[in-house]
């Protein structure tokens, strides 16, 4: 009398027998389009940071050092990367902290009222995503995950509809890379909402046409 195989045993044996038997290639056609933004693109984007709970600011260039400035009305200090262009702060009457040879610590970052500002790599409208690739103006991850209110700029011009157009823009695919979708959010078993655990609690993202 045969000995029955052990479960270990049988899995694999169903998931071989469940492979297909040619090695016929993957298709891999993904949309290539990321060409500029319409309206359409860009409202989707909204939609979908705004269902997630993200706050949406939408104005012009030269509107923007004004609309960041509304954001961080009561807000005493901002972090931002090096790279951050001056100009985005210029209406900002408090106190700016640049990351410079990553000088800024976890308790910097971590102190009451503190908030950061970074632009970001590019957004995915399909899936209201922020991509931040640690360049210059988004800087290191630890900037984007321990204050509690994050403000990311996004250019029309960065945003694209899918995730395959999305990693195609990247500069260099090696940096390590941040992907945001809505304020830091969790649910246990009770599915009650908690917000900020391991990231801002507070996410503003202005659109910049």
């Amino acid at each position: 009398m045969s000995t029955p195989p052990d479960a270990r045993t049988e899995i694999l044996r169903r998931v071989r027998a469940a492979q297909p038997s040619s090695s016929a290639p993957v298709p891999r056609d993904y949309a290539a389009d990321d060409g500029p933004a319409g309206v359409a693109l860009v409202d989707l984007l909204v939609d979908r940071l705004e269902d997630y709970k993200a706050t949406v600011r939408r104005c012009a260039a030269a509107s923007l050092p004004a609309t960041v400035a509304s954001l961080l009305t009561g807000v005493p200090s901002v972090a931002v990367p090096p790279g951050l262009p001056a100009e985005w702060l210029s209406a900002y009457p408090g106190t700016v902290s640049r990351d410079e040879a990553d000088a800024l610590t976890v308790a910097d970052l971590d102190a009451p009222g503190v908030a950061v500002v970074t632009g970001c790599a590019v957004a995915v409208a399909q899936t209201g995503t922020l991509i931040l690739d640690a360049s210059p103006d988004q800087g290191r991850r630890l900037l984007t995950l321990v204050p509690d209110h994050h403000i990311c700029v996004v250019h029309t011009s960065q945003i694209v509809e899918r995730l395959p157009a999305a990693l195609r823009r990247l500069p260099d695919p090696t940096r390590p890379l941040t992907m945001i979708s809505g304020p830091s959010a969790t649910s246990d078993i009770e599915l009650n909402r908690v917000e900020g655990v391991h990231g801002p609690r507070r996410l503003d993202v202005v659109i910049v046409a």
